[in-house]
This record gives C-alpha cells, structure tokens and sequence, in this order.
C-alpha cells in the first residue's frame, strides 16, 4: 500500500487469517483486489451453489465474514478498519472497500484476532453444561453494533426450526441436483476447498435439530447423551444485500467471541435455504419483526472430543486480483 501504511506483507498477513472465515460448504466465495490506499472486497460468483443457494444469499453471508474477519485481523496488528459497504451501486459484487488508519489494539480485540485461528465449526454432539447469561448477552451486543439481531431461540420455537431442518432435509434429498452438488463440495480429502471428510460426523437419527447430510463422514462423535447447545438466530430488519452483509459480520462477531470464551460453534442454514420455510420461521421465531438470516449452535465441548483439525483454505494468490487486472 501506498507509503507502507501498512506494508504489504501486513496487508497479506491480515487476509490470510480472513481467509480462514467459515463459508457455505467452504466455497469460499470472495475475491480481494489491494490498491494504494485500499482493500476491496468482492463476491466471487464462479463459486456460486445453484442448488443449495439459489440467491447467493449464503454467499454473500460468507462474504460479511471474511469482511469482519478482515477488519478483526487487521485491528489486532494495529490498524482500524474503515469499512465502505457496497461502495459502488453499478457493481453489486463490489461488497467493501477498507481504508486502514493506525490503532493501538485493546487486549479484548487482540484476543478476537487470536480466535480466528482457533475457531473451528464443531458438528458434534455438544455437553449439557449451560451457558451463563452473560455470554449470550455478549453475543447480541456484538452483533447489534453490525446492524444485526442476535438472540436466543426460545424453547417452544426450536420445534419450528427442527421442523423447517426436517422439511429442508427432505427436500434436499428427493433433489438430484442439490445431491450432486453436495456431493462434489463434502467428504473431501487434499482439497483446499469444501468440506473434508474429517469434519464430518455421521449423522444421528433422533436429534432435535437435525444437521445437513453430508458425504463421507469420517469424524467420530464421542457424545452419546441429548446435545443441549443453544440456538441463536441472526436476523436484520431488512433482507437486501446490505443487510445480509452485515448479518455475515454479525456471525463472525458472534464465532469469534465464542471462540474466546471457550464455547464450540456451529453455523446452520439449510432450514433457510428453502423460501417456503425461511418465510414460516420469520412468523413463528421473529413474529415478523426481522428476516431470519442463520442460526448458530453454540455449547460447551465434551471433554473427550478430540481438538479438530483446521479446515483447508484456497492459496492467498487464487483469491487475489492483481492490481494490473481490468
């Protein structure tokens, strides 16, 4: 960057730990361009998933990660993210353009910043240890200051997301296409991209939520009892690009902070994946207040659950736009 402020290599260092983001079926949706002055992000639409994401909304979810991881990353190596959301209304894949200024970084952001390497999505069986009230009011503070809702789903309205998981499911399975396309991002080995097989666990018939069937589990899940994690809903008062931009933010804010906290994690979406059900959840979980954007399952690990591994990313250079492109 232009007068080394920051250098390059601190630039790369910072969207080397975004990078490490979740996204849909680890696709990996984002490009970055470096400038003089700025970092911009952008959608990468050649990573679209027809099937699983007609809209691209998950996508865009993907993108408003990396972006907060970005601005997380570069905020714990001294400098402040200024974020310019969808700076140019012609060019709707242009999602952020970042200018960087010097900030001395609290240990609280510091510690955010570690997580990124930490966090891991854990599909397994989490214990019945309760969550303290705190930690869950820490969620929806961070999440409020990126135009986000987060909260707790009640007891009486998790019936109305397993009952959308189980519809979505179904659904899901009597498609060829969407079984097709999972089948070619899941129960992967050496691959930079999807999911690998080591991160998933053999789904379970019983669960109250029911997780997304994906190919070729290979992760051993030591829990036998009830799983009691916490589901948290992200929703945004509105549902344009903008919004689910900042909703992705929000999620990464909620990761993260779980992450410090020592808390497991685990993004779900396939119940929103289908209109039908995304539109029954926004009555019956948001009383038609807000657009139910994703739901996280947050809880304590067991103490037998082996640590995960890290989830392969893409090279930095495959995500990179060299300055020189049109």
């Amino acid at each position: 960057m232009d007068r080394g402020l920051p250098d390059d290599y601190s630039i790369e260092t910072a969207l080397a730990l975004a990078c490490r983001a979740p996204s849909v079926h680890n696709v990996q949706p984002w490009r970055w361009r470096i400038c003089d002055r700025s970092v911009h992000l952008y959608l990468d639409p050649s990573r679209a998933l027809p099937s699983t994401d007609p809209d691209m909304r998950d996508l865009v979810l993907s993108c408003g990660a990396v972006l907060h991881h970005f601005a997380v990353a570069c905020t714990s190596l001294g400098f402040a993210a200024v974020v310019h959301r969808l700076p140019n209304p012609d060019e709707p894949d242009h999602l952020a353009a970042i200018t960087l200024v010097p900030h001395r970084a609290t240990d609280q952001e510091i510690a955010l910043g570690k997580a990124i390497a930490k966090r891991r999505t854990d599909r397994r069986h989490f214990s019945s240890w309760p969550i303290p009230p705190g930690h869950l009011s820490l969620f929806a503070e961070r999440a409020a200051t990126l135009g986000a809702v987060v909260r707790v789903v009640e007891p009486e309205e998790r019936e109305h997301v397993a009952a959308a998981a189980r519809e979505a499911a179904r659904l899901h399975a009597a498609d060829e296409a969407y079984r097709f396309e999972l089948a070619l991002w899941s129960g992967l080995h050496s691959s930079p991209d999807g999911i690998p097989a080591h991160s998933i666990p053999a789904a379970r018939a019983g669960d109250e939520l029911p997780a997304r069937v994906f190919a070729g589990p290979e992760l051993t899940d030591t829990a036998r009892e009830a799983d009691h994690a916490e589901l948290l809903v992200i929703a945004t008062s509105a549902d344009d690009r903008l919004s689910q931009l900042r909703a992705g933010e929000a999620i990464s804010a909620v990761l993260l902070s779980a992450t410090t906290i020592g808390l497991a994690s685990c993004l779900v979406t396939e119940p929103l994946e289908i209109a039908a059900e995304r539109a029954k959840l926004r009555m019956r979980v948001l009383r038609d207040t807000g657009y139910p954007q994703a739901f996280v399952r947050v809880g304590w690990a067991h103490t037998s659950a082996e640590p995960l591994p890290p989830t392969p990313r893409r090279p930095l250079d495959e995500v990179l736009i060299p300055q020189d492109a049109g």
